[in-house]
């Protein structure tokens, strides 16, 4: 038994049955990162060491009386989430050093549980970017095809769960940073609603389109994983006041008469044929299982890229603006006064992909231009979520491609910044309506890439995407039939 290759859930079972120890299991992990982070790349900090320790202190707790269903689960971080007493980079030399005084709030959660962090993992920088190329320490791969990109930001997230390197991860989305990573790397990856999981303690990119969540093996683990998660936090005030739900009692293996709307504009140019016919036998499926198919029109798809990428730079370049090489972070060795420091600071300290997103940011704030740009897409963002809330008062679930292609080569896209932009095009209106989505993977193409498929739910119906999900991949069993193989093309 390769105890990598198990679900969380399948790794409860057999703690449960003392079958395995936290030890046993932490061990494993640890043995495979030694064994696959030379090719993947996907840590920026290792805690095999502190992990192991836990491990056997939590067998110990164990063998003297209960213990929680997570307790000694051991769980990946992406590196823009605070833990206290351990580097928190963002994967940018701003932060090289920066060691975080405090934990976020989902890391106190995990802790609450007695789960154990394996290591912080690597990201495009402050979460900008879409194939994690942009991370100042390394460039992870794609376990899929160690050639290709795992995709961004949460790429460091995605590559670990899909190299069996760790059981689950968290990720951050702002514009589709959990589910193209998903997809790309054949793993479930669920954006949950704007305001279900505090951000405290997330390193912001931007603020009202942030939210943390779970990048897992199956659908059953991503249930689990936001059960501990989810939760109002005074701390954040953009948390909303729920009352708390088990989303694994959601999983029921039925989508008779559920009504899914398929919009057209996310099926037309740009999206790669095969994708395509993927998706298309996707919507074959769901019809066998008895769900009711629909297209219809989303007019948002032209419009979403544009306002996501107004509003995205607008608040990261404010957001940004603390990092001045004063109070924390990187501060550069020579200059001649304060102004200077500033400029020479934030020049060596960010990388260019982060100085791109704050130039566009500080033009569309900048006097004359906020009316033009800033506004206007505060304005269409408004027309976005009208849509949606049209479409939801006729369907449960809409479902799209996640990405219009499969993961592409290193190095193919990042002379390009539009290119890769492009490639937010089916996840970014979900971000700007405040959305709840999910990508799972519903096949590969000719060259064994994986294919996502996106279902989006309406505010605060998780469950009805995770459900919609769970039939879906227990009908297919797409980890049963396909593996990364982690193979390298001559380059």
């Amino acid at each position: 038994m390769d105890i990598t290759e198990l679900t969380v859930h399948e790794l409860q079972e057999k703690l449960k049955n003392k079958e395995l120890t936290s030890y046993d299991i932490t061990k494993a992990y640890v043995k495979r990162i030694e064994e696959k982070e030379k090719d993947v790349q996907a840590f920026v900090t290792e805690l095999g060491n502190e992990a192991l320790e836990k491990a056997s202190e939590i067998d110990e707790e164990r063998k003297s009386g209960e213990v929680g269903n997570f307790t000694g689960i051991p769980i990946g971080i992406k590196d823009n989430i605070c833990t206290k007493g351990v580097k928190t980079t963002c994967s940018s030399k701003m932060l090289e050093n920066f060691v975080s005084p405090y934990d976020a709030t989902v890391v106190e959660k995990l802790n609450d549980e007695k789960m154990i962090n394996l290591g912080k993992l690597n990201m495009d920088e402050f979460a900008m970017g879409g194939s994690t190329e942009y991370s100042y320490f390394k460039k992870t791969r794609n376990p899929w095809n160690l050639n290709r990109v795992p995709g961004g930001s949460s790429g460091g997230s995605a590559a670990a769960v899909a190299a069996n390197m760790v059981p689950w991860a968290l990720g951050s989305d702002t514009g589709g940073s959990i589910r193209q990573p998903a997809s790309f790397c054949g793993v479930v990856g669920l954006k949950p609603t704007y305001g279900l999981v505090s951000r405290y303690g997330l390193v912001a990119f931007a603020s009202s389109l942030d939210q943390i969540g779970p990048i897992t093996k199956d659908v059953y683990d991503s249930a689990m994983l936001l059960n501990i998660i989810a939760g109002h936090d005074e701390k954040d005030t953009t948390s909303r006041e729920m009352e708390k739900k088990d989303y694994t009692k959601a999983l029921k293996n039925d989508v008779k008469g559920l009504k899914i709307g398929v919009p057209k504009e996310f099926f037309g140019e740009g999206i790669n044929e095969e994708v395509k016919e993927k998706l298309e036998e996707a919507i074959k499926t769901y019809k066998e299982l008895g769900a009711e198919i629909e297209e219809f029109s989303l007019d948002i798809a032209k419009y979403s890229l544009a306002t996501y990428y107004i509003i995205a730079c607008a608040e990261a370049s404010s957001n940004l603006g603390r990092f001045d090489g004063i109070r924390y972070g990187y501060r550069a060795k020579e200059f001649k006064d304060l102004k200077d420091l500033y400029r020479k600071s934030r020049s060596e300290g960010f990388g260019p992909e982060v100085k791109r997103r704050i130039i566009l940011g500080t033009y569309v704030l900048s006097s004359g231009y906020y009316d033009a740009y800033y506004k206007k897409a505060q304005q269409v963002r408004t027309l976005v979520m009208n849509e949606f809330d049209k479409a939801f008062k006729k369907y449960d679930v809409i479902l799209t491609p996640t990405s219009p292609t499969v993961a592409f080569d290193i190095g193919s896209k990042s002379n390009n910044p539009l290119e890769m932009y492009l490639a937010d095009i089916c996840t970014v209106s979900v971000n700007i309506a405040g959305l709840p989505g999910i990508s799972i993977p519903c096949g590969v193409d000719k060259s064994n890439m994986p294919i996502g498929m996106q279902l989006i739910g309406n505010k605060f119906q998780e469950e009805t995407i995770l459900n919609a999900a769970y039939t879906f991949e227990q009908k297919i069993k797409f980890r049963e039939n396909y593996k990364p193989t982690f193979r390298k093309e001559e380059e």
